[in-house]
């Protein structure tokens, strides 16, 4: 169950480059994307398709936390945060490497602008392990989590920019969690309908994400369509700004791997840019 379909590609014998990465957003799923054989099949298969990581900077909806501040560098247990699932999904394992190097390099660059904390017993929570378990299932590839230091757009934008160097390191930056959030709203029968005002939202972000119109995203509260049904709370949604600063000065094609919904309100949109 934690794995990816067995025909799915191998990630695990390229060489990692050394060259420009591309940087991402990922609709992380929940614990149970593990038992969703075809969304599993579509992150490794993603992940097939980019050139291989040094390591991975994951910047998860799950973990906010002021200041800014660098998760475990040596491998921790994993952070189980979540609540009523069967007991299968609590006994999940993912034992990436941790990234010491990256850490240091992503406290001099943030470290210029603001104070920079350290959590050195904080594990990968599911928002960055579940698709990570897809994406590279033998936990071969470095992982350091960094938190989310606040909600505000501008503020996320340009932390994505100080960041943005380390993709010509190496570095795969994940933004993790999703443009529409609203759980209370799910509809988990089969063929749910897809209400109107997620369709709007979902076509109102594809559009600014792939045109990267900074001003659209980061005063998306201010511009997006029906932003309150689509967002009752922002966690999901800001980890996208993030992902846009850190490419805006180099875009390159700006890609959508994964598309979809998840109990009809719910969208997978996925952006790649590079």
């Amino acid at each position: 169950m934690t794995d990816a379909p067995t025909d799915a590609p191998a990630t695990s014998t390229a060489e990692a480059t050394s060259g420009r990465m591309p940087t991402i957003f990922l609709a992380h799923g929940s614990p149970s994307t593990v038992a969703d054989g075809a969304w599993m099949g579509q992150l490794n298969q993603w992940a097939h398709n980019m050139p291989r990581p040094r390591a991975v900077l994951m910047i998860s909806a799950h973990w906010e936390e002021r200041p800014f501040t660098i998760g475990a560098t040596t491998p921790q247990p994993l952070i189980y945060d979540f609540y009523g699932f069967p007991e299968e999904y609590y006994q999940l394992q993912y034992a990436s490497p941790g990234a010491p190097e990256l850490a240091q390099r992503v406290k001099e660059l943030v470290g210029k602008t603001q104070p920079v904390a350290e959590e050195p017993e904080r594990g990968l929570d599911h928002g960055a392990y579940v698709p990570l378990m897809a994406m590279y299932p033998e936990a071969d590839v470095p992982v350091l989590q960094v938190s989310l230091p606040t909600l505000s757009a501008p503020a996320l934008f340009d932390l994505g920019r100080q960041l943005a160097p380390l993709r010509d390191e190496g570095v795969l930056i994940v933004g993790s969690g999703f443009l529409t959030h609203n759980l209370r709203l799910m509809d988990r029968r089969p063929g749910a309908i897809t209400p109107g005002w997620a369709q709007e939202f979902d076509h109102w972000a594809e559009e600014a994400l792939a045109t990267c119109d900074v001003d659209a995203m980061v005063e998306y509260e201010r511009r997006a369509p029906a932003v309150d049904w689509a967002l009752p709370t922002r966690e999901h949604f800001v980890p996208a700004v993030v992902t846009l600063g850190s490419a805006v000065d180099s875009p390159g094609e700006v890609t959508f791997p994964i598309t979809g919904w998840l109990g009809g309100a719910m969208t997978k949109r996925s952006v790649q840019y590079g």
